[in-house]
């Protein structure tokens, strides 16, 4: 153990200072184990990708077959490969009839990357607007879309012509024009804490877009794959965008992402210049075999009503807990906010302690997330509201 701990701290670069710093040996279900024993259930379901639970035999199945098949063979885009066109397919048809081409790549900010490409290369305009507690990705190109300064300024400059509007406020939607590129929005914003708009303001959002020619950007990266107790978080407020993000949990635990358009919006990517955007290991077909098997999971085992359910649940339980100040959700996307970061840490260590896994957000440090995989059993659901509820209590 010992060792392990001196390697992760001496040779593996660290994102921060205070990492949780528990070391796992396998992962099943909605649980994690460490090496001597220890057991964790996870209520974050590693920051949103393991909505189907860890090592979901599907998934395994799906890996194991293609990596008999082969593994990469080309650059993305190049050779006809099964893993990536039947998950084209597939994700098609489960979109609406706008979104119906998907490039793959390695993460949700490079899908974001290409998506940021795509709009001023259709548009031939320069503007991009996002919104203030935004999170879409902590890359030059996406960071530049973040709505929380801190983050920023170290990296300065960034890219140019970039804007920000409140989330949820009509009275802004004037500031876009027909400058203006692309608006790049969370239909939920996750990172901001779980903030969740009206949906007249959705629709009015597609509408001003819609008249000034400027294309919408849905980032669903975390809300995506099940999470709001639709595939989809657009789908509760009957809008479509133009292009569609999704990452995380799309891959069923492996590290794939997309953005998916029409056809005639990509095909803008082949042509002046040729190869507009290009990746090696974009729709690795193991990922992409993967995240096929997901979404059979996802449509085929996982019922969104009981997501709901859960979801309305676990957030009547924590609001009858002292010291729990609000609670916000959809579905299993759930924010939960206490008096102070400090509280907030005090409660996630201490959960830690009794086997709970939870997680702060970046920009709303009074908040804790809740996150657990969508089939997570009631009993398991219990068990973590109990673990919060004891916490809370003994920081007191």
């Amino acid at each position: 153990m010992q060792d392990s701990r001196r390697s992760f701290f001496t040779h593996q670069a660290q994102t921060s200072p205070y990492p949780i710093d528990i070391e796992i040996s396998r992962a099943e279900g909605s649980w994690l184990y460490g090496p001597n024993g220890e057991k964790y259930l996870d209520f974050i379901s590693g920051i949103g990708v393991a909505n189907i639970g860890h090592s979901h035999p599907d998934i395994i199945k799906a890996i194991k077959t293609q990596i008999d098949r082969h593994m990469h063979v080309m650059v993305y885009g190049e050779y006809r490969q099964s893993a990536q066109y039947l998950l084209a397919t597939e994700l098609a048809s489960l979109l609406p009839e706008s979104l119906n081409m998907s490039y793959f790549v390695n993460s949700g900010a490079e899908a974001n990357e290409a998506a940021m490409k795509l709009v001023k290369r259709a548009t031939g305009r320069t503007e991009i607007l996002a919104f203030r507690g935004a999170y879409h990705g902590s890359t030059h190109g996406t960071l530049s879309l973040a709505g929380n300064e801190d983050r920023k300024r170290a990296f300065r400059p960034l890219l140019p012509d970039i804007g920000f509007l409140t989330f949820n406020d009509p009275g802004e939607l004037n500031r876009i024009t027909n400058r203006t590129a692309a608006v790049f929005a969370e239909v939920i914003q996750g990172d901001a804490g779980i903030r969740i708009p009206d949906k007249k303001y959705v629709t009015a959002l597609r509408k001003r877009c819609t008249e000034t020619g400027t294309l919408l950007v849905f980032d669903e990266i975390q809300s995506g794959m099940g999470r709001t107790g639709k595939l989809f978080a657009f789908e509760h407020y009957n809008v479509v965008p133009d292009l569609l993000t999704i990452g995380k949990a799309f891959g069923g635990g492996m590290p794939i992402a997309a953005l998916v358009a029409s056809n005639e919006l990509m095909e803008l990517f082949t042509r002046d210049p040729v190869l507009g955007h290009i990746t090696t290991f974009g729709g690795h077909p193991v990922n992409c075999a993967a995240a096929l098997a997901n979404l059979e999971v996802l449509t085929n085992q996982i019922d969104f009503r009981d997501v709901l359910q859960k979801g309305e649940y676990i957030t009547e339980k924590l609001m009858q807990i002292p010291g729990i100040q609000q609670v916000r959700s959809k579905g299993l996307y759930i924010a939960v906010d206490l008096e102070s970061p400090e509280k907030v840490n005090g409660v996630i260590e201490s959960c830690r302690s009794e086997g709970l896994l939870l997680f702060y957000f970046l920009s709303t440090r009074n908040s804790f997330r809740i996150a657990p995989p969508l089939n997570i059993s009631m009993e398991d659901l219990d068990f973590g509201i109990e673990v919060i509820n004891k916490s809370i209590q003994r920081l007191k």
